[in-house]
């Protein structure tokens, strides 16, 4: 079975924040090499969806959330086959009970 990636709207919306953060801070260069690290990594999900961690923190979600780690990124995701929903991109260098609120889908 094809499996196909796919970001949901508040994703693209972390990884914008992503890009205009770096691009302000450290330029547009790095900020789209570390913007394409993220969505380079989220393409190991086509062939191997369940290759994440489980996320403890958001147990209570209607889908069991799972993630991968890119940099300093979580990027929290659910597998609906044949679709694997990108659900937010989470910087790890902010308290960690803070990815309860992040939205999710």
């Amino acid at each position: 079975m094809e499996i196909t990636v796919l970001f949901t709207d508040a994703a693209i919306e972390h990884l914008k924040s992503v890009f205009n953060y770096y691009s302000f801070y450290a330029g547009i260069k790095s900020a789209k090499q570390i913007t394409k690290q993220i969505v380079d990594k989220t393409l190991l999900l086509e062939k191997h969806p369940r290759i994440g961690t489980t996320e403890s923190l958001l147990k209570n979600k209607e889908y069991e959330i799972r993630f991968l780690v890119e940099g300093n990124y979580k990027i929290l995701y659910w597998i609906e086959e044949p679709i694997v929903y990108i659900a937010a991109v989470f910087d790890c260098r902010q308290n960690p009970e803070k990815i309860k609120t992040t939205k999710i889908g």
